[in-house]
Formats: C-alpha cells, sequence, structure tokens
C-alpha cells in the first residue's frame, strides 16, 4: 500500500498547489508536457547531477527523483504566473485536470523506485496501462483550455479603440 499512499499524497500536494494558486489548466497541462519531453531527454543525466551535487546517493530513488523534478519543475514554475479561474468550480476542475495530468506524467519515473506488490501493483498497473489515454486526453484539454482563454482587457485598450 507504500505506493497507493505516495501516489495520494502527491495528488493532495498537487490538487492543493494548483487550487490555491488558481491557474488555468491549460498552461500548467502543456509545461507539464514539456517537463515530461525534458525528462525523457535528461534521463540520465539529471540522476548524475543530483547525486553529483551529493543532493542524494546514487542510485534508482535518485534517477525517480530527479526525473519526477524535471517532469514538475516547468508547471512549478508557471503556478505563478498566468491566467486565473474566476469561479470555484473552475478552479477545481482545473485543479482535477492538472493533478491526473501530473500523476499520468510521473507513473513512469515513479515505478522504478516503489515497492510494488499486491494490490498496490494490481492498482499500479491499472493506472500504468491507461496512463498514455490519461495524456492524449489531458494535452487535448489543455491545448482546448489555452484556446478558449481570453486574453485580459486592460483599461489602455479600450481607449485605443
Amino acid at each position: 500500500m507504500t505506493v497507493v499512499m505516495v501516489f495520494v499524497l502527491i495528488a493532495v500536494v498537487l490538487f492543493v498547489a494548483a487550487f490555491l494558486s488558481r491557474r488555468r489548466f491549460g498552461l500548467l497541462g502543456l509545461a507539464l508536457t514539456a517537463g515530461a519531453t525534458l525528462s525523457s531527454i535528461w534521463s540520465y543525466d539529471a540522476g548524475l547531477l543530483i547525486s553529483a551535487l551529493g543532493i542524494l546517493p546514487s542510485g534508482p530513488t535518485t534517477n525517480a527523483v530527479a526525473l519526477s523534478a524535471v517532469v514538475l519543475l516547468p508547471a512549478a514554475l508557471l503556478l505563478f504566473h498566468g491566467y486565473v479561474y474566476k469561479t470555484r468550480l473552475g478552479r477545481v476542475i482545473g485543479a482535477t485536470l492538472f493533478t491526473l495530468l501530473a500523476l499520468a506524467f510521473l507513473v513512469e519515473p515513479l515505478e522504478y523506485t516503489l515497492p510494488l506488490t499486491g494490490d498496490a501493483a494490481m492498482i499500479f498497473t491499472f493506472i500504468k496501462d491507461q496512463k498514455d489515454l490519461i495524456i492524449s486526453f489531458g494535452v487535448v484539454a489543455a491545448v482546448t483550455d489555452i484556446f478558449f482563454t481570453k486574453p485580459v482587457r486592460n483599461d489602455k485598450d479600450k481607449r485605443r479603440h
């Protein structure tokens, strides 16, 4: 059950961060996609860098932490910048979509370090089997969210027209 508890803890932290920041899902979702792309490029080097800096000893946990950090870093930076939701329902939906997409991207790095036995292995296998579908839906939803985001109008813009 350790895997489930780790996933629940990660999910709660991601949801709360996205909900409190009020940022729209579109930009955060595409930032997660960029982070996942970078983590596949830097998969070997990120773990070496963390262990060379002495933050964690070399091993599978170091690689998992490094890859997870690379996946989440672009989105974490954008939690402080961008368009925001005005309604509580929008914030809940956006934070939920962000959390699901982030967990789908984190399945691969966490797979190498978490012990999988019993029910936890079955749950993790189910999540792993569905991750491509979740990622596909999440990226399409992120692009759609950005497409429908209206820019903020300033008073200066109103005076010009």
